[in-house]
């Protein structure tokens, strides 16, 4: 506890989030959060300390569960990525005007970038439309001492606070001394009052006043108020910064020697911007640049385009990270000491487009699906399987439980038409429980003509191997009720629902034509293709798995390699020859069903020959 440890920034916010009280955490997993979760229930166990730390089934209820904890009093904290606070809007609208007892931290982790999303949405929109202040951090230390501040106020006025740390800062490694558990503080306490907890509309009304109100104090806060890096530095032109581009601002003002004449500020509270800092700015200088990922949300606060520069104006880029190197452009060019040198950057090192794992059942899912269903239309969902499309088995892929509704929605368009057309839509068993259920009820009660394909890996895979609500093991890893998926796709209304596994090649492709064949005549089928992820079998080779071998019957047609995809799969370039690459083969052996000339086998022998 007395030496510092280095953490990564989801950890630093999670030993935050135990060190200042916090009772109730809940979360769904979504790069690059993540791990502030795991963090916690690790903590959490380490230290004893009482409270409750779940996975749930997506983020609105995770919202719902941490935000409920404050209303009774408790410190509490929900926890997501920036496109799972979509799903998480509803109740995160209507909660800031009810406002809480115990802190409450909605913490969503941005991806300027994106390196793992499907936007680049900035949740600091989202807390200005909700009227919710948000706190930007630049560094895991500095999200760690934003959590404390958080809580306060939070505590302070009464509402929920943002914290929006960026995957700079959630993935970057920090050295953070461990400090005490605050004791837990006192026990839930709901103090009834329905005129705020269950307000009617003219109850709405009142609250939405108060809030402004709020908002106004907020925003004369003193803990919040920017800060002045460089009091001394005098000039006309002021730099103003938030989260991470603040920290790369501050070393490309002084790498470029314009510290002491380049005033600097950085923003905490990016909304409510402090009113007072406002009016200070706009008083102060002639000419204002802003950094800050990935909106204008500081910059439409000044109110000023006359001398503020920014994204409006084109000073800075609309899209994308603001790395070290382009602020140091951007810098240099308002500071009138030239565009600067272009860090040079050597070529971009070989390497291998994003595929499933060697051995991923996943894999052999979308291959039987293309061999089921040639012609087909595959719509797809978020998760390791979106990596289908480099398989040809992934058409569509829109956001958390879409696969489901644009199954229906291609099944009706071409009905409109007089066509049908084999539509197999892919999901996770993580993500069905999400958001794919209702989909599914949907499709059921107007019975839309496709089959659902769900991959049951037994976990959330691409984030770090969550339990799902089918695991029977919590976040703590506690025993937790388990729920039947295929009892829960029969309640769905699917007349169809048959469990396969996938490395039985030839089974599970029967099993599909068998489900693609009720579902022409009748509405949605669904196979689950349960078979666990390669990650739970720690790297070793299933044990009754037959050993792949590539016979001199190999062409080199290279189908085994571009249709299959199988990083054990190699081209031998010299031989002009498919090999198995006994290292990182799983030893599932679907690939004996892959070569069109039958030259994969089971066999014996090492590196690929028998």
């Amino acid at each position: 506890m007395n030496r510092p440890m280095l953490m990564l920034g989801n950890e630093a916010i999670a030993l935050a989030l135990i060190e200042n009280g916090c009772r109730v955490a809940a979360s769904y997993p979504g790069t690059p959060a993540s791990e502030i979760l795991s963090a916690v229930a690790k903590l959490r166990n380490d230290r004893g300390i009482p409270m409750h730390a779940e996975w749930s089934v997506n983020e609105k209820v995770a919202f719902e569960i941490a935000y409920t904890a404050s209303v009774a009093g408790l410190r509490a904290a929900a926890g997501m990525k920036q496109v799972g606070l979509n799903v998480a809007s509803d109740p995160l609208m209507s909660a800031v005007y009810s406002g809480v007892k115990g802190g409450f931290l909605v913490i969503s982790a941005d991806d300027p970038g994106p390196h793992s999303s499907q936007t680049e949405q900035d949740s600091r929109l989202m807390a200005m439309v909700a009227k919710l202040p948000v706190l930007d951090p630049d560094s895991p230390a500095h999200a760690r001492d934003l959590v404390a501040l958080g809580y306060e106020l939070s505590e302070k006025f009464e509402i929920p606070v943002m914290l929006r740390p960026t995957t700079r800062v959630c993935h970057a490694c920090q050295d953070i001394l461990p400090g005490d558990s605050v004791p837990p503080a006192g026990e839930a306490d709901f103090r009834k009052s329905p005129s705020r907890w269950a307000a009617t509309p003219v109850f709405r009304n009142l609250l939405h006043k108060e809030l402004t109100t709020k908002l106004a104090e907020i925003a004369g806060w003193a803990p919040t108020a920017p800060i002045r890096w460089n009091p001394d530095a005098s000039g006309t032109r002021a730099v103003v910064a938030s989260g991470v581009a603040a920290a790369h601002a501050r070393e490309v003002l002084e790498g470029l020697g314009l510290w002491g004449s380049v005033p600097f500020y950085q923003v905490l509270q990016p909304f409510p911007l402090h009113a007072d800092f406002v009016s200070h700015v706009l008083g102060s200088y002639g000419e204002i640049l802003v950094l800050e990922e990935t909106a204008a949300v500081i910059e439409m606060q000044l109110l000023d385009r006359g001398r503020v520069r920014g994204k409006a104006t084109g000073a800075v880029p609309e899209a994308g990270e603001l790395l070290p190197e382009e602020i140091e452009r951007i810098v240099s060019e308002f500071a009138g000491i030239g565009a600067g040198k272009p860090a040079e950057r050597g070529a971009p090192p070989p390497g291998r487009r994003p595929t499933l794992c060697a051995g991923c059942p996943h894999r052999a899912s979308f291959y039987a699906i293309r061999r089921a269903a040639p012609n087909g239309i595959y719509p797809s969902d978020i998760g390791c399987y979106t990596l289908g499309l480099n398989l040809g088995a992934v058409d569509t892929v829109l956001c958390m439980g879409a696969a489901v509704g644009q199954a229906a929605g291609f099944y009706q368009a071409y009905r409109l038409g007089g066509k049908t057309v084999d539509i197999v839509a892919t999901i996770g068993d993580s993500t069905f429980f999400h958001a794919g259920i209702p989909g599914l009820i949907d499709a059921a009660v107007q019975k839309a003509k496709f089959v659902l394909v769900i991959l049951d890996n037994a976990m959330a895979a691409m984030t770090g191997a969550q339990p799902t609500p089918a695991t029977g093991c919590g976040a703590m890893g506690e025993p937790t009720g388990i729920v039947d998926m295929e009892a829960l796709v029969r309640a769905c209304g699917a007349g169809f629902c048959k469990v396969g596994t996938p490395s039985r090649f030839d089974e599970f492709v029967a099993l599909l034509k068998e489900a693609l064949a009720y579902s022409r005549e009748n509405g949605p089928a669904v196979v689950i293709a349960r078979e666990p992820c390669v990650m739970s079998l720690g790297g070793k080779a299933r044990a009754d798995a037959p050993k792949a071998v590539v016979t001199d019957a190999c062409a080199g047609c290279r189908h085994c390699v571009d249709r299959y995809e199988c990083p054990a799969i190699v081209f031998d370039e010299d031989g002009k020859r498919a090999c198995i690459d006994g290292f990182h083969c799983a030893g599932c052996g679907v690939c004996l069903h892959v070569c069109p000339l039958g030259a994969i086998r089971a066999g014996g022998g090492e590196g690929g020959a028998p």
